[in-house]
């Protein structure tokens, strides 16, 4: 089958497309971004996934689509922007797809969908987006609803992953394996808030799983992995897998918050994200992000590696590779990019 994925050179998306690939299937990438040296790709499309007539270049021919292409930074974003690409250009895909006659899409979310919503929050749970990533990709979830709306064997499944990490990337583990390697980290307070999380190859084996085992209207699941783990685990679990005794010093949360405040000045007067703040303090150690998958896991589906596992799958790349890796900006513009073919 010929698929086309959007956000293909990205963490998650470049190794969607190798999984497919090795599956057997003809795969066009999608992307504003050009692949790095290292990615394989025999058929790549930059574009912009706002953009109509690049979307519609990519799906000629597709008889599927994996559409991960995001706005998702949490840094230097602005509302308008996260819903021009998260619901607009979702809006985009289903227009095009129509215009080919495709009818099954795989849309990535996000459990940033639940944002205040109480515990336990599972699919049944009824989202309260508390920022505006979140609230754009539940604006996207509702395209994907009305699309599938319109009949004619329309289906979608969309996939709720939380934060996801494996070898490779360079987001939010990458921050704090660097951190805890440097021998400059501390643990804010207690840190005994639970962290949901999503290690790559397991989110992949699930996306395989419930895309091959046929769906139909609009199937939405949660993807996390379990047991959840604090905070203070996770940052052992890596000072483990680095061979530390411990991942550093434990402080009080209003003294960490008061060394971290000169950031958040001078990101104030610089604009540029520094990668530390008070923000990212309070959600590392003090905010609890739990969410739940039972309905995955009511499809058969287990995880082939643990959380721990994981990150000693990480931390391993990150002594061998990854630490000399260079984190690419991958944050979409305003304004909406075309490149002529």
């Amino acid at each position: 089958m010929k698929v086309c994925v959007t956000g293909a050179t990205g963490f998650i998306g470049y190794q969607l497309c190798q999984r497919l690939m090795r599956d057997g299937h003809e795969v066009v990438g999608f992307d504003l971004v050009k692949p790095d040296a290292d990615q394989k790709l025999p058929a790549f499309i930059q574009g912009d996934i706002r953009d109509p007539d690049a979307v519609r270049r990519a799906l000629l021919g597709v008889q599927a689509i994996f559409s991960l292409a995001a706005a998702h930074h949490d840094f230097g974003i602005d509302e308008p922007t996260y819903f021009a690409v998260n619901r607009d250009g979702s809006r985009v895909i289903c227009d095009e797809a129509d215009r080919q006659g495709i009818t099954r899409i795989c849309w990535y979310s996000s459990c940033a969908v639940y944002g205040d919503c109480p515990a336990p929050r599972n699919e049944e749970s009824t989202p309260q987006p508390n920022g505006h990533y979140g609230a754009s990709k539940l604006a996207g979830e509702g395209v994907f609803r009305e699309w599938v709306a319109r009949g004619g064997g329309r289906s979608a499944l969309v996939i709720r992953p939380t934060i996801t990490f494996g070898p490779g990337n360079v987001a939010n583990m990458y921050s704090l394996i660097r951190q805890v390697a440097s021998g400059r980290f501390v643990i804010a307070g207690a840190a005994k808030n639970l962290k949901s999380l999503s290690y790559v190859e397991n989110l992949l084996d699930a996306t395989m799983h419930l895309w091959n085992r046929g769906f139909e209207g609009l199937q939405t699941y949660n993807f996390v992995e379990k047991p959840d783990l604090s905070s203070r685990e996770i940052a052992e679990a890596v000072g483990v897998a680095l061979g530390k005794s411990r991942p550093g010093p434990t402080l009080p949360m209003p003294i960490v918050l008061a060394l971290t405040m000169p950031f958040d000045v001078i990101t104030a007067i610089t604009g540029k994200d520094l990668g530390i703040s008070t923000m990212r303090v309070r959600k590392l150690f003090a905010q609890e992000t739990k969410f739940e998958s039972n309905k995955l896991a009511a499809t058969g589906f287990k995880s082939a590696v643990s959380i721990r596992d994981g990150i000693s799958q990480m931390v391993k790349w990150w002594k061998q590779a990854g630490s000399k890796a260079v984190p690419k900006w991958r944050q979409p513009p305003a304004a909406v990019q075309q490149f002529h073919p």
